[in-house]
C-alpha cells in the first residue's frame, strides 16, 4: 500500500504562528508537524511509498533524511489531490492524509485502513464518535455533524482507489468551490437530502448512496474510536492540546 500526505502552504489565520512556514512545517516541542505523521507512517510495515505534496523547497530541507518523494503543490486543494494520485497506478489503493494530525498513531491509522479494506470500497473515510473525541481530549472545540446513528467528527485521512478518485475530482472541486455557499451545496445535494440533514434523520447509508449516484463511487464511512485521526491543528486551543499530548511520549 502507498500513501501521501497533503502539505500545502496554506495556513489557518487562527494560529498565531508568525513565521511564513506552512503550518506543515510548525514546530511542537521541537519537531515539524509532518514529522509526527511521517514516524506514525513508517512504522506501519505494509506501507511501500510515501509522496509528500506541498512546498517542495522547504519541505526539502526539513525531508532530506526521509525515504519520502517530495511533489511541488498546486494552487488549491483539488490540484494538490490530483498531483499526489499522479504519483500512483490507477490500481494502487492509497492512503490521503494531512500534515495537521500530530497526535496520529500508528493503531489508529491501521484500524482505520483494516476496518476500510474489509469494506472493498472505492473510498472509505473515517467519522469519529463526538463521545469518544470529548473522552479523550475533554474540552476540545470540532466540529460536528448529527446523524440519525449519532454525533460524529471527521477524520483527515481517506482511502481511496486511484483510479475512482481520479474520475471523481473535477465533481469534487465543484463541492470545494461551494463550500462555504449552503444554498448552492443544497442544490446539489437536493433538498430532500438536505431536510433530512437538517432534522438529523439522515443515516449514514443514506449519505453513502447520495455520494454514488453524484461520483459514481462506492464510498463508505467508517466509524473510528481513535480521536486523533480526526483532531487537527487548524488554532492556538489545538496546537497547544498536541504540545501537551505529545509531550507524554518519548520521541525518536
Amino acid at each position: 500500500m502507498k500513501a501521501f500526505i497533503l502539505a500545502g502552504s496554506g495556513k489557518s489565520d487562527k494560529l498565531k504562528e508568525k513565521e511564513e512556514s506552512p503550518k506543515a512545517l510548525i514546530k511542537i516541542n521541537g519537531r515539524e508537524m509532518i514529522l509526527y505523521i511521517i514516524d506514525a507512517l513508517q512504522k506501519l510495515d505494509y506501507i511501500e511509498k510515501i509522496v509528500v505534496v506541498g512546498p517542495e523547497k522547504k519541505l526539502r530541507s526539513v525531508l532530506k533524511n526521509f525515504d519520502v518523494d517530495v511533489v511541488e503543490e498546486g494552487a488549491e486543494l483539488i490540484d494538490n489531490v490530483m498531483k499526489g494520485l499522479e504519483c500512483f497506478s490507477d490500481e494502487d489503493e492509497v492512503l490521503i492524509i494531512t500534515s495537521d494530525i500530530p497526535m496520529i498513531t500508528p493503531e489508529a491509522l491501521d484500524d482505520f485502513i483494516k476496518r476500510a479494506k474489509e469494506l472493498n470500497a472505492d473510498f472509505a473515510y473515517p467519522i469519529i464518535p463526538k463521545e469518544d473525541t470529548e473522552k479523550k481530549y475533554p474540552g476540545v472545540k470540532r466540529t460536528y455533524v448529527r446523524v440519525k446513528e449519532g454525533t460524529f467528527t471527521g477524520g483527515n485521512a481517506v482511502l481511496v482507489r486511484v483510479g475512482s478518485a481520479k474520475r471523481c475530482l473535477d465533481r469534487a472541486r465543484e463541492f470545494f468551490l461551494y463550500r462555504k455557499s449552503p444554498w448552492k451545496l443544497a442544490g446539489i445535494l437536493g433538498i430532500p437530502i438536505v431536510l433530512k440533514f437538517l432534522l438529523g434523520r439522515l443515516t449514514i447509508s443514506e449519505i453513502e448512496k447520495r455520494v454514488f449516484e453524484l461520483f459514481g463511487i462506492n464510498a463508505r464511512a467508517v466509524i473510528s474510536r481513535f480521536p486523533e485521526i480526526g483532531s487537527d491543528v487548524d488554532k492556538e486551543s489545538d496546537l497547544e492540546l498536541a504540545r501537551r499530548v505529545l509531550a507524554r511520549e518519548v520521541v525518536p
